[in-house]
């Protein structure tokens, strides 16, 4: 391997997204349990649930893109603490559906108003334009990334 070949990790952007995601996770984990008792991917589940309730487990992974242990952890410790119910699905009883309690609806509202707080601070510098154009540029990143893991190699 040559010694010239290296990242410029100032502009290489799977990096740059990844530094940026890592660090406001951790920084929303540790806020999220000090006040909240909850980590990010719990309140990511929440968060979910309350856009779309009464989902599968499946939903959320592919939603969230999270792998099926991690939210399987995740939703155990959240039903443990009465903020989720499971239930057979109607449609087909191999599966379960995933809801908010009452208590469940309650934490997210509380939880909504810090992460919103947290959005309306990481994006203080951009005008609203601005923002308007990066939410357009993630999207259009997002819908590249089925075609990016694709690729192999020869």
């Amino acid at each position: 391997m040559s010694e010239d070949l290296h990242l410029d990790l100032g502009r290489y952007v799977p990096g740059l997204l990844n530094f940026l995601s890592n660090k406001l996770s951790a920084g929303a984990s540790k806020c999220y349990r000090q006040h909240f008792g909850v980590g990010v991917v719990e309140w990511r589940m929440l968060s979910m649930l309350a856009v779309e309730n009464g989902i599968s487990a499946n939903r959320i992974c592919q939603v969230i893109g999270l792998d099926k242990s991690a939210v399987s952890r995740s939703l155990q410790q959240l039903e443990e603490a009465n903020y989720i119910k499971t239930q057979v699905d109607a449609r087909d009883a191999r599966r379960y559906t995933v809801s908010l309690t009452t208590e469940g609806k309650a934490l997210h509202d509380q939880v909504f108003l810090v992460a919103m707080e947290r959005e309306r601070r990481l994006l203080a510098d951009l005008a609203p334009e601005e923002v308007d154009i990066l939410v357009d540029l993630l999207g259009r990143m997002h819908r590249r990334v089925e075609h990016v893991n694709e690729y192999e190699p020869e």
